[in-house]
């Protein structure tokens, strides 16, 4: 967030039109640095006791390099296998249908806040020469609200007295603000203008000012609820904690595509809409679960 979008503040900065050549530039870049993460998967070591058990069986079979790996692959066959079998379990499971409007929420203002958002700035005719510019510099404050909300309440909720459901319904207020700023701030037709800027007028004249508050908002906002998804999914599934979040991204990334498919053809308005409504589902749906989770820790105390 940080890193990224300064380069391209420095590289779109003053330019009234994005060239292919610099965009082809920024996707390899990005390519690169991805490939290169997710090799780096490929030097982390195992646990000790996981050496040791692949050690003792390999030794006691005296299997072949060949039968060695055909028994690594069944076991990983079948480890997805059973995975895949408890995810299908799982979804079945009231708390995980009562927290799904969450996770479709956070994949709604996902693509929002990293793709769509700045966009919408960067075809504000009202910025001028710096409109495009000002697409990095809402990243790193994105960026920056990700840090402060995630240090702070993920501190401040080590506190039992701090509740999560404080921190989500803080989370859907700060992104409610922000969403109604954008709403006054940014025209109307600035998601599916795409050779040209924006027609038509705000109800504000457009602010830098505003507008960066609201990227400041969106990633604090983001970094409430996503800390507090994961803390509670976390608690309830603590035996099953691999499957429920696989759970959580594959709904998450779901509906982050499905935003991104329509945000070229929808105007800014409905856009905002359709976040609050399922927000505000998913803040109440959050509560419900939270509620269930104290009762049950209750009763087991009882």
């Amino acid at each position: 967030m940080l890193f990224g979008n300064l380069y391209i503040y420095f590289d779109w900065n003053g330019r009234a039109e994005i060239s292919d050549s610099s965009r082809k530039n920024i996707f390899l870049s990005l390519l690169v640095t991805s490939i290169l993460g997710t090799l780096s998967f490929l030097v982390l070591r195992r646990s000790h006791h996981e050496e040791e058990i692949l050690s003792e069986e390999e030794g006691r079979l005296l299997l072949s390099t060949h039968a060695m790996y055909k028994h690594r692959a069944s076991s990983a066959i079948q480890d997805a296998k059973s995975e895949f079998k408890t995810i299908l379990q799982l979804l079945k499971t009231k708390t995980i249908l009562l927290l799904s409007p969450c996770m479709a929420y956070s994949g709604l203002e996902l693509s929002f806040y990293s793709g769509v958002y700045g966009t919408c700035i960067g075809a504000t005719t009202q910025f001028g020469l710096a409109a495009k510019g000002l697409i990095g510099i809402s990243g790193i404050v994105v960026g920056i609200g990700e840090i402060v909300g995630g240090g702070l309440f993920g501190l401040l909720c080590k506190n039992n007295r701090f509740r999560r459901t404080s921190v989500v319904f803080l989370a859907m207020v700060v992104h409610f603000v922000a969403f109604y700023l954008i709403f006054l701030n940014i025209p109307d037709d600035a998601p599916v203008v795409f050779r040209t800027t924006t027609q038509k007028n705000p109800y504000l004249t457009p602010s830098v000012s505003i507008a960066l508050l609201c990227s400041f908002l969106l990633g604090l906002g983001d970094s409430c609820f996503n800390t507090q998804l994961y803390s509670i999914l976390g608690c309830v599934y603590a035996e099953q904690s691999t499957p429920a979040f696989a759970i959580f991204k594959f709904i998450q990334s779901v509906f982050a595509a499905v935003a991104f498919f329509y945000s070229g053809y929808v105007l800014l308005m409905w856009q905002l809409l359709l976040m609050v409504i399922l927000g505000f589902a998913g803040t109440l749906s959050f509560f419900v679960v939270e509620r269930m989770q104290n009762i049950s820790l209750d009763l087991q105390e009882y």
